[in-house]
């Protein structure tokens, strides 16, 4: 049976001069995470406790760590949740994977035959503490401190909300609901609730490159700082007195105080994993992962994953004793840096216009950046000078090249050359998928998205990020080589301009074409208090003032419209139809522009005579597999290749053969 924790214990550890966490306490696990548990596995769910020393070279990077309350002895303190699956009978080669938590979320699915252990925390210090996530479940958060001047008046800065396709005559418009900032966050508190001292502004267009057209000012006393419903003045919500215009696009910039020690995110994950990697634990608690566990592990999935990366680049895959943390990392779909480490950052954000994760060293080895004026830096460089890099597999799509702005981490902001890849760095790129992979299978009826143009893309990624998370696994663990890497180059015209990629696309009738669905890596004026290179420090004035664009590059097509480069799902091996990471908008005050992070999806036509009826310029289905069995033959090839190449398990790939048998293609 699973053994469950049902009463509270408490240990305390002794503070030592390199203090990380001092006190866990234990409570029992939440029913929804202990669901579907196997009874091989135990879950313990608490809090860590931590301290750091702000005067410690490992902390110092901390933005506003010299602005924070300090205990008795002279530390800062945050308290973590977190839910660890241990074992009753680890592996001999277990490790400890540490999955990191989106929006509080874990960010892929427990699997436990292997008897590893399985560690989710919270770092993301603008979810409510101990809240639930946007879809109303469990949320593993952390508390952190203000930061206050040193005569304890309050910090203040500017900072901005936007509304977007607010129903028709809405009056009261809640900050958690902008498009700046998630449901599960605490948006910036304003300094006080005088309308004077903020601007309402509105916009009847605006670009994908920061363009406007008819923009105004609702007059101050024409909207409150206040819920509608009941009347009370809320500093996290505004009252329109005329409502919404589903029409215009709505931006607050208001000055807010009291900015939370967000950066301290990226302590807490470091000292909870070294902490369950070396310590013994203390009274009432016997640690089940130090002595078990060979190796810890870390990944993450689109925000996670951009977690990662500023994790290593800030220098917190060292802890305080100079050890490594994680000896292997997986970023997935991730293509930027996260803004935890900003004062009043957005850690939340997905790359909208104004929002700021791709402007500094957004690749791996030390590059030059002539464009933004940025100095020769690289992801790695404190953990190189350190010896303290990881075993890094990094997997991406399409839909990371068009709404994220991937084209940076493959060709630098010049788009000149081909950046190389450090030799502890594989990146595997998955063709022709939207942000995360679509569900797979062999269905010819396609599945219609509700603010989206084109149906969405069923072309997977998971079966293959599962290959490649073992592949992690045996680098840790054995030392076993990776497959090798995989993704579009210039060199090998698998990638080239932007504008000359979105030009190929074939005209498809009742298809709309890619004009304005590629995200600009767009250059911001980030000021002298801003540290690009550590996406770290004081952002100016919100909005951004935008300076111009870099050079972008993009996959390459075929004439179906599908992308020639990189791994090839049996579903693209064996198309249906074009796969595309990127979909227009299909109403509203984005109308024609990328509906973000979301792929799409064009059926081919089923026969010849509808082919030809439509003037559709690619072949039909019946016109590339005449019989249901060379269907079938084609998804068999492409699945034994990927298991040859390490790229996907043997059972998954029977599944792939056994739904394409039983797949009403081509009949």
């Amino acid at each position: 049976m699973l053994k469950r924790l049902t009463t509270l214990a408490l240990f305390t550890l002794t503070v030592a001069a390199q203090a990380r966490i001092v006190r866990v306490e234990l409570k029992p696990a939440p029913a929804e995470v202990t669901r579907d548990v196997p009874a091989t596995y135990r879950v313990l769910s608490g809090y860590a406790y931590g301290e750091v020393d702000p005067h410690d070279p490992h902390n110092r990077i901390i933005q506003d760590i010299d602005h924070t309350p300090l205990n008795p002895r002279g530390m800062v303190e945050y308290t973590a949740t977190f839910t660890l699956y241990a074992p009753l009978h680890p592996s001999p080669k277990a490790v400890l994977f540490y999955d990191v938590v989106n929006r509080g979320s874990p960010a892929l699915p427990r699997e436990y035959a292997n008897g590893d252990f399985f560690l989710v925390s919270g770092w993301q210090g603008d979810i409510p503490f101990e809240g639930r996530t946007s879809g109303g479940g469990h949320a593993e958060t952390i508390r952190v401190p203000i930061a206050r001047n040193p005569d304890g008046s309050p910090i203040t800065g500017s900072v901005f909300a936007r509304f977007m396709d607010e129903p028709a005559g809405r009056e009261t418009l809640a900050l958690a609901h902008s498009i700046t900032y998630g449901a599960n966050d605490l948006p910036p508190t304003p300094v006080d609730l005088d309308t004077t001292h903020a601007h309402l502004i509105t916009r009847k267009y605006e670009d994908i490159d920061g363009a406007v057209a008819g923009q105004s000012e609702i007059p101050p006393t024409d909207w409150s700082w206040a819920d509608c419903e009941t009347g009370t003045p809320d500093p996290a919500k505004i009252c329109l007195k005329q409502g919404a215009d589903p029409a215009l696009l709505y931006e607050l910039r208001y000055t807010a105080k009291d900015p939370l020690v967000m950066g301290l995110g990226f302590a807490a994950v470091r000292d909870l994993n070294a902490f369950l990697m070396t310590s013994p634990g203390g009274e009432g608690f016997e640690n089940p992962v130090a002595g078990h566990a060979r190796a810890a592990i870390a990944a993450g999935v689109s925000q996670s994953g951009n977690f990662l990366r500023s994790f290593l680049n800030l220098g917190f895959n060292e802890d305080e004793s100079g050890h490594i943390v994680f000896a292997g990392l997986m970023p997935i779909i991730s293509a930027r840096q996260v803004p935890l480490n900003v004062r009043f950052g957005v850690p939340g954000g997905t790359s909208m216009l104004f929002e700021i994760g791709t402007d500094g060293a957004n690749w791996y080895a030390p590059t030059p950046d002539p464009i933004r004026h940025n100095p020769t830096a690289g992801e790695l460089d404190r953990c190189t000078a350190t010896h303290t890099c990881p075993k890094i597999i990094e997997l991406l799509g399409s839909a990371e090249f068009y709404s994220l702005r991937a084209s940076m981490g493959f060709v630098g902001t010049t788009a000149a050359a081909d950046l190389p890849l450090p030799a502890n760095v594989r990146r595997f790129y998955f063709a022709g998928t939207t942000h995360g992979g679509g569900p797979g299978g062999f269905s010819i009826t396609p599945h219609p998205l509700a603010n989206c143009t084109l149906p969405a893309n069923p072309n997977p990624e998971t079966p293959t990020r599962r290959a490649l998370i073992l592949a992690l696994r045996q680098w840790v663990v054995d030392d076993t080589a990776p497959p090798d890497n995989i993704y579009p180059t210039l060199q090998a015209k698998t990638l080239a301009p932007a504008a000359q990629v979105l030009s190929t696309f074939p005209r498809i009738p009742g298809a709309p074409l890619p004009h304005d669905v590629f995200n600009p890596n767009l250059i911001y004026a980030l000021g002298p208090e801003f540290r690009a290179n550590d996406l770290s420090g004081i952002a100016p004035a919100q909005p951004l003032t935008i300076l111009g664009a870099t050079p972008a590059v993009l996959p390459t097509l075929d004439p179906d419209g599908n992308e020639i480069g990189g791994i090839h799902s049996p579903l693209q091996d064996a198309p249906l139809g074009t796969y595309t990471g990127w979909n227009p908008v299909n109403g509203g005050f984005r109308k024609g522009q990328f509906c973000s992070l979301t792929g799409g999806y064009i059926p081919f036509p089923a026969t010849a005579a509808e082919r030809s009826a439509t003037h559709d310029p690619r072949p039909s289905l019946e016109e590339r597999y005449p019989t249901h069995a060379a269907y079938v033959t084609r998804v068999r090839t492409a699945a034994e290749a990927l298991v040859k190449q390490r790229l996907l398990l043997p059972d998954d790939a029977e599944k792939l053969i056994h739904q394409a048998e039983q797949a009403p293609v081509p009949r």
